[in-house]
């Protein structure tokens, strides 16, 4: 009354190889980080990170003496301000 073999699979074939195949590639793109520079465990880089920088600044001199004062735009007397309006009376 038997039918054939009895196939019994136990689920250990493929999950071997796809671990390996991840296991390898994160080494690959590891190693290219790497390679290419992005990944720099060394730290010195050489004179790759010195930055010069040069700023002009503006010169600023003290006035010397004997010099008037340079003008205003605003005049030195002002005009007087209105006087305020009276309150007007409450009718209560």
């Amino acid at each position: 009354m038997a039918d054939g073999p009895t196939v019994v699979n136990t689920g250990g074939g493929g999950g071997g190889g796809t671990a390996v195949a991840i296991v390898l590639a994160i080494i690959v793109i590891v190693g290219l980080l790497f390679f290419t520079g992005i990944i720099n465990v060394g730290g010195g880089g050489g004179g790759s990170t010195d930055v010069n920088v040069k700023i002009d600044t503006p010169k600023i001199e003290a006035p010397k003496a004997g010099t008037p004062p340079a003008p205003t735009k605003t005049p030195s007397t002002a005009p007087a301000a209105p006087a305020p309006a009276p309150a007007p009376a409450s009718g209560g």
